[in-house]
């Protein structure tokens, strides 16, 4: 999987890692927003959510604050996912 950059997801510099194995929504929403909080722009979040619907929540949460979702990978028992923090505060 490559990245929009075209990076290949595997090299792409991870700044910060959020588990949310186990929780169901909203809570990894919740703390994606917390962790891309603490980001400065540019800077990388790694999720890792097993709630099946962080599959359409994580996108939405990305597009309505202006981050973007480099990648997504769907793995048999959870989805992974690359967020790099945009231009808000």
């Amino acid at each position: 999987m490559t990245t929009q950059h075209d990076v290949p997801i595997e090299e792409v510099k991870v700044d910060a890692e959020v588990d949310t194995s186990g929780l169901l929504c909203p809570l990894p929403v919740y703390k994606a927003s917390i962790a891309l909080g603490q980001l400065s722009r540019g800077q990388v979040l790694h999720l890792i959510s097993t709630d099946p619907g962080s599959l359409e929540d994580i996108p939405a949460l990305t597009r309505q604050l202006g981050d973007t979702l480099l990648g997504v990978e769907r793995l048999e028992d959870r989805q992974l996912f690359w967020i790099e923090k945009g231009d808000r505060p």
